[in-house]
């Protein structure tokens, strides 16, 4: 028989060719299945029944025109009509039979698989749609599917509700939304041997930042057990960041620049007789990675080598065999948010929220968007029709049964969840903002409350009472014109580092790591270097809790700012990120957890022991220390040699030289590597002596809030005279006027990274006037001064 004739083709004989017989997931088996293996990269073996088992089942039982019978009645946009149209499609099909010929071939497949694997193996039954390759449709959880299938009669009942979950309400309302025809969806199922990795761990791959498109990342999802439980919602995988650039070079660098821990403390295991059980996970695994870092590296690496050789991102799922130890690539299909986007030609959508209103209840964003709307409380699945289009849709979790109704929200909230739970998943692809993990959201709220759901300010979403107004501007990227200045950015929350790479820049000219050390970290470094001797016993409380893993309570310290800075830095790679070292002051120092015991009292902060003078200070040198280590980690096992370091708050040459001696005997020598070190420019002696301390160091960025205190002897944080601190000042243009020529002059980087150019236009101008090399800005003010600058320099 000829191949394309073929009811049932093994996982061998079949190519991504081969989408019209056997969809786009089974044909992304097979294509693995052949191609992989030699590159050691391990799939499960198994077979497809193809299109033609499909529709021979139908025309056998008469299904074909009984189906085309009940479409012919069929309203799309009415959900009692959809749900009436599926339940008689799947009551016709529960009463069909297989011909003798097809159980026989399925069968035989299946013998195949026992002299494979041994007697009855437990196999995976899932569908596998002809449609599926879509850019724009994924059908990931439309379909059901079914594991720890064992036996010749489990098998075939599972092939059977394979196809009667081809008519599912929400299948039906998807091919709807995605305007595919009802009769001319060909269906396949797939037969795959199950990996146990209920005895271990499984999840997710993406091969981009699924928030925001970024493509220089892959991002790995891991829990206890079986996959399943992910998209349930029910818990918070471990997410792992790896970055792609410096992973595929040959220097071996380990790139895991996000581990963030989940809340693990459900699994699913096989059941004694088919299918899957919830279990609960030991208090010792919640607490623990669920995989380890060479398996993330070699998760990650297999990830780029399938999207490499489809040569479009992919969403892929992997699972661990807890009886052999092996890795396992159990499907692969096409990304479809961002898989029809041109990061080129894309356009760059900019919120601007307008409030001083705090949040009511935090969760996970998805999807960066706000919606507005009246709540409507869905308590479960039965009661969906009560959703009114523009409503925003509140629940505990959804599954695949809620999709005819989500597309019509707002936005949604949901209690629990993850970024790779239903709810993310399909409200991504919907485009609806999603904010999920909300704890207490469903008895907080009510039905008729209006709230405002905030997708645009990182990875933590928010939900403000009432309508809150925003701005919504969008710019064609292509059009923003090339300037001789150079634009940097200022950040400081990692969160939003991916996102605003997408503006035009030329690197980071701040990388402010006091975001990292309150929100990421939270406790004041000698809190973890004294940790043994601490006798704050509410301190240590909140230490053992934040740093749960961790025996050496430094070394959290040095992972997570690490972590933070590298996120920074793998978003603008290769472009150069300056990371400026810590410029707490002390009352801000004091408000970290354990702060109290260390800090001084100080009657100007602003003026005291802040910057280089706390580095080489024999109390603060420890910390400091630390800082320089994840520098250093960033660098040399991320791979990221894009970091610059800029020392703040410098006030003689002498501690400049102490502080880089200190560096260099820490393992970061300026110079090394093609590691540059600049200095803060924002003290008078850092003007008036331009010249010496460009001896020492490789340029100079201005600070020009704290110049322009400095210069007007004006305390920026007294409102009294906070009138006479103006950046505009003559005083003030003058010193800047001199270091930017000096700088020039000695061919050394002279850059901003004050606010003065993000708020005044003239300012901008101005430093353009004077040739300085580059203005690092607020991202919200990118565009804007960018389009503003390009005129100055045509004139």
């Amino acid at each position: 028989m000829d191949r394309k004739q073929k009811y049932i083709l093994k996982f061998n004989e079949i190519s991504i060719k081969d989408v019209p017989f056997v969809g786009g997931k089974n044909a992304s088996l097979g294509e693995m299945f052949s191609q992989f293996a030699k590159k050691g990269i391990n799939i499960p073996d198994g077979f497809a029944l193809t299109t033609n088992f499909y529709w021979k089942f139908l025309e056998a039982n008469g299904l074909d025109k009984v189906l085309k019978g009940f479409f012919k009645e069929f309203n799309p946009k009415s959900i009692k009509s959809i749900q009436e149209t599926g339940k008689k499609c799947r009551e016709a099909i529960l009463k069909g039979k297989f011909p003798e010929s097809l159980k026989r071939e399925i069968l035989k497949a299946y013998l195949k698989l026992f002299q494979k694997y041994g007697t009855n193996p437990d196999v995976a039954v899932r569908t596998s749609g002809v449609a599926e390759d879509r850019p724009n449709a994924s059908f990931a959880g439309q379909f059901e599917t079914y594991l720890n299938v064992r036996g010749e009669k489990e098998l075939l009942k599972a092939v059977k509700k394979s196809i009667i979950s081809t008519f599912t309400d929400r299948a039906i309302a998807y091919r709807e939304e995605k305007k595919i025809g009802q009769m001319e969806f060909g269906l396949s199922v797939g037969v795959q041997k199950m990996v146990r990795s209920d005895l271990a761990s499984s999840g997710i791959i993406f091969t981009l930042d699924t928030e925001t498109g970024f493509s220089n990342v892959v991002l790995i999802n891991s829990i206890w057990g079986v996959g399943e439980m992910i998209v349930k919602g029910k818990i918070t995988p471990d997410q792992f960041y790896v970055f792609k650039p410096t992973l595929r070079q040959a220097q071996g660098y380990r790139p895991i620049i996000v581990k963030n821990l989940g809340r693990k403390n459900k699994k699913y295991i096989f059941a004694k007789n088919g299918g899957l059980e919830e279990a609960d996970v030991s208090t010792e695994n919640q607490l623990r990675f669920s995989i380890s870092d060479k398996e993330i590296l070699t998760l990650a690496q297999w990830a780029v080598l399938i999207e490499e050789h489809y040569g479009k991102p992919q969403d892929i799922e992997w699972a661990k065999d807890g009886k052999t130890g092996k890795l396992f690539i159990v499907q692969s299909r096409p990304e479809t948010v961002y898989a029809v986007q041109n990061k080129e030609t894309a356009t760059y959508q900019e919120y601007q929220i307008k409030t001083k209103k705090s949040p009511i209840l935090t969760g996970i964003a998805i999807g960066n968007k706000i919606g507005i709307g009246k709540i409507r409380f869905i308590s479960d699945v039965s009661k969906i029709s009560l959703l009114q289009k523009g409503e925003v849709l509140l629940t505990k979790m959804t599954d695949p049964d809620w999709v005819p109704i989500m597309r019509l929200a707002s936005a949604i909230i949901t209690d629990e969840g993850g970024k790779t739970c239903h709810a993310a998943i399909v409200s991504r692809e919907l485009g609806v903002p999603c904010i999920v993990g909300v704890r207490g959201a469903t008895k907080l709220f009510k039905t008729g409350e209006t709230v405002t759901v905030d997708c645009t300010q990182g990875s933590v979403g928010r939900i403000y009472q009432g309508e809150i107004p925003f701005i919504l501007k969008r710019y064609d990227l292509k059009k923003i014109p090339k300037l001789k200045t150079k634009i940097m950015i200022n950040i400081g929350a990692p969160d939003i580092a991916f996102k605003t790479s997408f503006l035009p820049n030329a690197g980071v000219g701040l990388a402010r790591i006091e975001f990292i050390l309150a929100e990421k970290i939270k406790i004041h470094p000698l809190a973890l270097v004294h940790y043994a001797t601490l006798k704050d016993k509410k301190a240590k409380s909140e230490i053992d809790k934040i740093t749960f893993g961790y025996k050496d309570k430094k070394q959290y310290f040095v992972d997570k700012l690490a972590e933070g800075v590298s996120q920074i830095a793998a978003a603008f790679y290769p472009k150069p990120v300056i990371v400026r070292f810590s410029d707490f002051k002390t009352n801000e120092y004091k408000s970290l957890i354990g702060g109290e015991n260390f800090e001084p009292e100080e009657s100007n902060p602003m003026m005291g022991w802040r910057g280089a003078s706390r580095y080489y200070d024999e109390k603060f040198r420890p910390a400091f220390e630390m800082e320089v280590q994840a520098l250093k980690k960033a660098r040399e096992v991320f791979g990221l040699k894009n970091i610059w370091a800029m020392i703040p708050f410098c006030r003689t040459v002498e501690e400049g030289g102490k502080v880089l001696d200190l560096m260099a005997k820490n393992g970061l020598k300026k110079g090394e590597d093609g590691l540059k070190v600049i200095v803060m420019c924002e003290i008078p002696s850092n003007v008036v002596l331009a010249e010496e301390f460009l001896k020492i160091f490789d340029g100079m960025s201005i600070g020009s809030n704290d110049l322009t205190q400095l210069v007007l002897g004006s305390d920026r944080d007294s409102a009294i005279v906070a009138k006479v601190g103006d950046e505009r000042n003559p005083a003030v243009k003058e010193m800047i006027k001199k270091v930017i020529k000096i700088c020039r002059e000695k061919k050394k980087y002279c850059g901003i990274c004050g606010q003065a150019p993000s708020d005044y236009i003239e300012f901008a101008e101005f430093l353009v006037e004077e040739g300085i090399e580059s203005i690092s800005l607020n991202p919200d003010t990118v565009i804007k001064t960018t389009l503003l600058i390009a005129k100055k320099e045509k004139k």
